[in-house]
């Protein structure tokens, strides 16, 4: 897979990429990524990429032209263009899922006010990882490409995802480790017994029983 981030602040993603999971990943070459600056295609002599809106108020907005120049500069046929937004459909494991079988993803961060409304029909999909504001796209990429990354055959265990949290609409089960007694509180009996359909079974249980409790809207879809 071949990741293409668009960007203002290139220097945002330092060190994000070398550590962990992420890391070994590029290492060993399961994905290929790469941080555009998106003031490289401005065509002012400043390298402006924002003006005052028409019609009036606060903030900048992001001009059409750099990043359209930005995004043709790594699109191919292959390509699936995303548009990191508050305005996008919330980001799901489901969606996580179907991103981590694309064979190239370009990522567009937004920032200031928001973007020109005609960059719109330059992106495939608009993405929005919460009901919140943050200052710009930046984090939220690179949250949508820890997400992604982790799901690529051979970067962890494939049993490793199929047991998490929104697998199947249920939040994970309690896991423990050692000492089977910390400050009173032990490890329930059935995880000790070793018989794997009563572990297994008591596993489900706790998923739908921490689901109904902490997120019961996933239930009405499991």
């Amino acid at each position: 897979m071949k990741i293409d981030i668009l960007t203002l602040f290139p220097s945002m993603f330092d060190s994000v990429f070398e550590e962990s999971i992420l890391g070994r990943a590029i290492q060993n070459k399961q994905v290929d990524i790469h941080i555009h600056n998106i003031r490289d295609y401005s065509k002012d002599p400043h390298k402006k990429v924002d003006d005052y809106g028409f019609g009036g108020g606060k903030g900048m907005v992001l001009m059409p032209q750099p990043i359209y120049d930005a995004i043709q500069s790594v699109k191919t046929k292959d390509s699936l263009v995303i548009m990191m937004t508050p305005q996008g459909i919330p980001y799901k494991q489901t969606i996580a899922y179907e991103l981590s079988k694309k064979k190239h993803i370009i990522l567009l961060c937004g920032h200031y006010e928001g973007f020109d409304e005609r960059i719109r029909d330059m992106v495939d999909m608009e993405i929005s990882i919460g009901d919140f504001i943050l200052t710009g796209g930046e984090i939220a990429s690179m949250a949508i490409i820890d997400s992604i990354v982790r799901l690529i055959p051979g970067v962890i265990e494939e049993e490793s995802h199929i047991q998490e949290s929104f697998h199947n609409n249920l939040l994970d089960y309690p896991v423990y480790t050692k000492p089977i007694d910390f400050n009173g509180h032990k490890v329930p009996d059935v995880l000790l017994s070793g018989h794997h359909e009563n572990i297994r079974k008591w596993r489900l249980e706790q998923s739908i029983l921490k689901t109904q409790k902490r997120r019961p809207d996933l239930l009405e879809k499991s």
